[in-house]
């Protein structure tokens, strides 16, 4: 028999037939003593991810016995000791026997920490570990607009004044247009409870009069949108109920028609187009004895066609649309308001696209959607964009254009891997339902495989991100 192939070690050192290794004795403890230093784990070649105890780890989920693994893995020469794997993170030694030997971890933030340090292929995930951005200075100079990260609460000033409150809303605000707004939900309710009530109830001389109302009412919105996104319309309501009381009490009317307008959006998507007429008409009304706000009469405009497309009279339907249309080309009387969210041309495509093929006018449908598309840049409004592709792919395979359908459905997977919003699983979900008749043809029968997949990913990324107290140990049904 002939004999097996000789060996090196990356230093070029032949090594003995029985090691197993893959590095010389040298290596080996160079490596040990990078790995106990502060920098971090040492670098380990594709194959060591092979080895059966990392894999058996890997397919029971469980983080804490891959790293017990990864520490025992025959490339170091001898196991990793608990200390020095621990101090990569900041864990003392019985912390990490905990997790090596107690439940599996379910805070997504930990384990995409541990899946990046010890850098583990992200095809062997069970979750999906978001791309890293090059981040600006924690504390940027106020500036508009303002820069799309998010914002932690020990990086929140403790502000005493509405300007404050609006350049970190502002901040929130574009961060939820990038990754969704389970991300965020607990940390605007945080500091509503922590920065708003104490400046609402505690009755200080230092009080911010009206002007503090006027900020827990647009923070308690934005919470509403929040809940909304991830999949908690009844919290939702409540947030838009309190926040149309705050405004009452504020000194911003066009605040407290944008509340109406939220609140008439939450209608729509509850099926209640009559309720959400209501609330338009009201906000509707209130603009008439306000400053001009052309977005604002936009959004209701849009709101009232909505619920007109819904209840079958496409003749209002255009009418409304073409008024908002107009009014977008409007004038503002005054500055607008710093609590008042755009709503510009792209806003009111995604309208139109909506109440279109409500009206089962499908091409008309798709000249909105893609006008969403041609309006939002690739490089921002990820959620929104990812709501247009998806009304976009719904219409084409509507419309009988399963390739094409199937094809702009494919890129919002790959868009929004680590989005969080229930919205877009939802409408993921009724794109399932869409596609399941045409499931003989290749183009659905592949993307139907791909969704599933993903499915199971982002309803696991949906529950950490929306589970505050008692972790879910199962995944939701996808």
């Amino acid at each position: 028999m002939a004999d097996a192939p000789a060996r090196y070690c990356v230093c070029e050192t032949r090594l003995a037939r029985d090691n197993t290794s893959g590095r010389c004795a040298a290596c080996t403890a160079s490596a040990r003593g990078t790995a106990g230093a502060l920098g971090g784990p040492p670098k380990v070649p594709p194959e060591f991810w092979d080895h059966p105890d990392i894999r058996t780890a890997l397919g029971q989920w469980h983080m804490g016995r891959v790293i017990a693994a990864y520490r025992n893995h025959p490339y170091h020469g001898r196991p990793l000791r608990q200390e020095a794997v621990g101090a990569w993170v900041g864990v003392t030694q019985p912390q990490l026997s905990r997790i090596e030997n107690g439940p599996a971890v379910s805070d997504l933030g930990k384990l995409i920490q541990w899946a990046r340090l010890l850098d583990i292929p992200p095809g062997l995930l069970w979750f999906q570990v978001p791309r890293q951005r090059t981040l600006p200075p924690p504390h940027p100079a106020p500036a508009p607009p303002p820069p799309p990260v998010p914002v932690a609460m020990d990086a929140i000033p403790s502000t005493r004044c509405a300007g404050g409150d609006a350049a970190v809303m502002q901040a929130w605000r574009a961060v939820d247009a990038q990754i969704g707004g389970a991300h965020l939900y607990a940390t605007v309710t945080a500091y509503l409870h922590a920065n708003m009530a104490p400046r609402l109830f505690g009755g200080g001389r230092d009080s911010d009069g009206p002007a503090v109302f006027t900020a827990a009412a647009a923070l308690t919105e934005m919470a509403g949108w929040m809940a909304h996104d991830a999949g908690h319309d009844d919290q939702a309501r409540r947030h838009f109920s309190r926040a149309q009381d705050l405004s009452s009490v504020g000194n911003d009317r066009h605040l407290g028609v944008h509340v109406l307008a939220s609140l008439a959006h939450l209608a729509h998507h509850q099926a209640q187009p009559d309720e959400a007429i209501g609330y338009a008409h009201e906000g509707q009304r209130a603009l008439a004895s306000a400053p001009r706000h052309p977005e604002l009469a936009a959004r209701v405009l849009a709101m009232q066609a909505r619920g007109h497309a819904t209840l079958g009279h496409p003749r209002e339907t255009l009418t409304l649309l073409h008024r908002a249309e107009e009014a977008l080309q409007g004038t503002h009387d005054v500055e607008p308001s710093a609590w008042v969210s755009p709503f510009d041309a792209g806003s009111l495509a995604s309208e139109a696209a909506r109440c279109m093929r409500q009206l089962g006018d499908l091409p008309a449908a798709q000249h909105h959607a893609q006008r969403i598309l041609e309006l939002r840049p690739a490089t921002c409004h990820t959620r929104s964009r990812a709501f247009g592709h998806l009304i976009l792919a719904t219409i084409m395979i509507e419309r009988g254009e399963l390739e094409q359908g199937c094809s702009i459905a494919a890129d919002v997977l790959h868009s929004t891997q680590s989005l969080g919003s229930h919205l877009v699983i939802q409408q993921l979900r009724d794109l399932r339902a869409l596609l399941q008749p045409h499931r003989a043809s290749a183009p659905a029968r592949n993307f139907l495989e791909s969704l599933a997949e993903a499915l199971l990913q982002r309803l696991w990324l949906y529950q950490w991100l929306t589970t505050d107290t008692q972790p879910r140990t199962g995944p939701m049904t996808p």
